[in-house]
């Protein structure tokens, strides 16, 4: 067999491949994230939930005012005031009651959470990881 075969219909028109065993084995690791990245459809982004946001500053009462400081502990990315940032640095995903806000870093897209205590706040980082199909 040839190490890669073309698979054809009765008009001769491609429609597959077959790669030789022990050529795919050697290439999957590198193939596989490929073919994931051209076969599944792009996620639609959801807007920020700035409601959520303003909610939280709403009944804010931790012992320290609020400021939008984001620091990015995997890529080293920050900012003084992420809503202002042009481009924009970060990009929030969730904000609750409880001071847990939790933001995406648009240069290496980890998580960032940030986490407000009654007398300080700590950043957590995430870093992307790509969530495989179970196929």
């Amino acid at each position: 067999m040839p190490p890669v075969l073309t698979l054809r219909d009765a008009k001769h028109d491609a429609y597959g491949t077959v790669i030789r065993q022990d050529i795919w084995e050697r290439i999957m690791r590198d193939v596989l994230p490929m073919i994931d990245a051209l076969t599944t459809p792009a996620a639609e982004e959801a807007p920020e939930p700035m409601a959520d946001w303003e909610a939280l500053l709403q009944y804010w009462d931790f012992a320290y005012p609020p400021d939008r400081v984001v620091v990015c502990d995997h890529c080293g990315a920050r900012s003084e005031d992420w809503l202002t940032d042009e481009p924009r640095k970060f990009t929030l995903k969730a904000a609750a009651f409880s001071g847990l806000v939790n933001f995406e870093c648009q240069q290496c897209q980890a998580r960032v959470l940030k986490r407000h205590f009654k007398d300080k706040y700590k950043f957590e980082c995430k870093p992307f990881t790509v969530r495989r199909s179970s196929t």
